[in-house]
């Protein structure tokens, strides 16, 4: 099968960054499908582990997102049949998905929504599971509290986990959502994704949000990295609040954790890969959360956050895309489809 890797890690500029070779095609599990690979996704991720692991000169298959059609199944699946189209992120600690076949353990998988082609539904997975295990499962704000009129405040709302936090937060809860973005094409996407105020995170902080009316923020989702807002989110944090981080504490030192804790912040942490890496006993709830929020598409409360498709899947494609995330400047996701 034709399949796209790296073999040692290289500047994304380079042709060799990211090759094409060939490999033979997966065989199940018992509880994987086999997944004829339609349309993948790049994310922050792909490029971290691209930069930063040594495979040694063997070839390693990258690529988390993915949506396709269930070819084969294991002996012990319950889930899924062959023909079923699916969407899922992966797992960090198995091949990836930038393959024309893929095996995928399918407790962390869902069904594509019927109303997105394979491009439109790839873009989802990773940053959908991102952001509901952040703001539903760890934080715990409950779905469909309509009444639960606390304020959130999305930081790189314009990005692939912000993106979907904000429709997330505005469609299952009565959050009041002020989303940071800096640019006016990125005002403008999180605006017309649903953010209720926006504040510019090129900026300080803290008098945008007075401006709003706030004296803190009840939640608030680092998404675009704290390396440069630290001192503003533990300011920032309202006390017994909750602040939620995907990408480590940079920034944060003695005076910022003394802040949190003193007002008792609940600092959150999450990665989408802990069930899957781990087998958690909850790994399953990882196709829970992508069958609804293919509902949620399909009904309307939701949409893609695709903005750019590539294609076919191949080699330098993939390099095309690797460079756009690695940019920091890329607007919700950028997809590679079709063979």
């Amino acid at each position: 099968m034709r399949a796209i890797a790296f073999t040692k890690p290289l500047p994304i500029d380079d042709e060799n960054a990211l090759v094409d070779i060939t490999l033979d095609r997966p065989k199940p599990g018992p509880r994987d499908l086999v997944v004829k690979v339609e349309a993948v996704s790049v994310n922050p991720v792909d490029f971290k582990v691209r930069r930063s692991a040594d495979p040694a000169g063997t070839p390693r298959v990258l690529g988390f997102d993915a949506a396709g059609t269930v070819v084969e199944t294991g002996g012990e699946t319950q889930l899924f049949k062959v023909g079923d189209t699916v969407f899922y992120a992966g797992s960090i600690v198995r091949p990836g998905t930038d393959a024309e076949f893929h095996a995928v353990d399918e407790r962390i998988v869902g069904r594509k929504p019927e109303s997105l082609d394979f491009a439109g539904a790839a873009a989802l997975p990773l940053t959908a599971l991102t952001a509901w295990e952040l703001l539903f499962d760890r934080i715990g704000v409950v779905p469909g509290s309509a009444d639960d009129k606390r304020s959130l405040l999305v930081l790189g709302g314009a990005g692939g986990v912000g993106s979907i936090a904000i429709q997330l937060a505005r469609a299952l809860t009565g959050l009041t959502v002020i989303a940071s973005a800096s640019r006016p094409e990125t005002v403008a996407f999180a605006k017309d994704l649903g953010a209720h105020h926006i504040v510019d995170h090129s900026r300080p902080l803290a008098p945008q949000v007075e401006a709003l009316g706030l004296k803190a923020v009840d939640i608030i989702l680092a998404f675009a990295g704290t390396a440069g807002h630290a001192a503003e989110i533990a300011a920032l944090a309202a006390p017994e609040g909750h602040v939620g981080i995907i990408e480590g504490v940079d920034g944060f030192g003695p005076a910022e954790f003394g802040q949190l804790s003193q007002k008792a912040v609940g600092l959150q942490f999450e990665s989408m890969f802990a069930r899957s890496r781990f087998g958690t006993p909850a790994i399953e709830r990882q196709h829970e959360i992508l069958d609804r929020v293919s509902a949620l598409v399909d009904a309307g409360t939701i949409r893609t956050t695709l903005t750019k498709t590539l294609s076919p899947i191949n080699a330098a494609n993939l390099r095309e895309a690797h460079g756009l995330v690695e940019s920091g400047r890329m607007i919700g996701k950028v997809v590679v489809a079709g063979w």
